[in-house]
């Protein structure tokens, strides 16, 4: 596909699924209706268009690091949740939750996202620090180190969950899920604050990415501070996959399918290919969103199952990929 074609089209998509939002729940709303003093007017402002905005940072976030995890280790499996970056992240959130209770409202409400980057942050150092060998990053060593830190993570929760009281179990397990249904403008604003420079500083690092991989040693020769390079990607991903594990839960695949998605409509280059997965990511998050409300509706799904339901068959048809292409049947 034309490459000004898909990005025309990927802006056409974005109002549409936005309006669908809106339009999605159980309360039916009209335009003249939310203006007024109604409960339609209070359902879609203080619920529909705060989980709106949400969702669409939340999928340009998580897409967007997700694109810079995958050129920074030099491998497309590279993906936030697969390398164990939110599960860290998670783990550290899930800590303060339970052992500090309400006062995670201590800071104006940054004390979790700043835990959860906390997480994020000593994950990816480990990550970047256990896949790396002689010949370079280590597909293998990556995986692994990921399994090994969402067990970890995942035997840490388990032990939260059995000295969590009533309520901090029933709040730990449904964040746990990924979910959207809480929204509120505070969290939208606590997301702004770490997603705005995430969002503006990694497209202005794309021209680096592709210096990037081309291998460490050439990206030196051809004058990247390589060392810098990287502790800013991974402050950058740290940041914004924390903040987003904060205040949503865990919403795994996207950070893997989206970039996907992007590089095989407009090619590898990082200039184009971080704002677009931005751009995707947010309207593919969004739409989730809009399947959440409608599958078991008047009910609602955690929108992290929607992305685990697309995102687990398409990570398997990755591996097979690249089986094949190494050529073993």
């Amino acid at each position: 596909m034309n490459k000004t074609k898909t990005s025309l089209l990927l802006w056409l998509s974005l109002p549409v699924v936005m309006i669908l939002s809106l339009i999605t729940g159980p309360v039916s709303l009209d335009l003249m209706s939310i203006f007024g003093d109604s409960v339609a007017s209070q359902v879609f402002w203080q619920l529909r268009m705060p989980r709106l905005l949400l969702t669409l940072l939340a999928g340009a976030v998580l897409a967007m690091t997700g694109a810079a995890a995958q050129s920074l280790f030099r491998n497309p499996l590279a993906d936030p949740g697969l390398i164990g970056i939110s599960a860290g992240a998670a783990l550290s959130a899930g800590i303060v939750m339970v052992l500090l209770g309400s006062s995670v409202a201590l800071l104006g409400g940054l004390l979790l996202p700043l835990a959860a980057f906390a997480g994020g942050v000593a994950t990816t150092l480990l990550v970047a620090r256990l896949a790396v060998t002689l010949q370079g990053v280590s597909v293998t060593n990556m995986l692994l180190c990921g399994i090994a830190i969402n067990a970890i993570a995942l035997a840490g929760l388990g032990g939260l969950k059995y000295f969590a009281a009533d309520n901090e179990l029933r709040q730990l397990s449904f964040w746990l899920l990924g979910s959207l249904n809480h929204s509120r403008w505070q969290d939208l604003l606590v997301l702004l604050v770490a997603a705005l420079p995430v969002l503006w500083l990694l497209p202005r690092y794309g021209q680096k990415l592709n210096l990037l991989l081309l291998g460490e040693q050439q990206a030196s020769l051809l004058g990247l501070d390589v060392v810098r390079c990287k502790r800013v990607m991974i402050l950058l991903i740290a940041l914004g996959v924390g903040a987003v594990v904060a205040l949503t839960g865990i919403i795994g695949f996207v950070g893997l399918v989206v970039p996907h998605l992007v590089r095989l409509m407009t090619g590898p280059d990082n200039r184009r290919l971080l704002p677009l997965s931005g751009l995707l990511g947010a309207v593919l998050l969004t739409v989730a969103d809009i399947l959440s409300r409608l599958l078991v509706s008047p009910a609602e799904l955690p929108v992290g199952i929607v992305t685990a339901l697309v995102g687990g068959p398409f990570f398997l048809l990755l591996l097979t990929r690249r089986k094949q292409e190494s050529g073993i049947c």
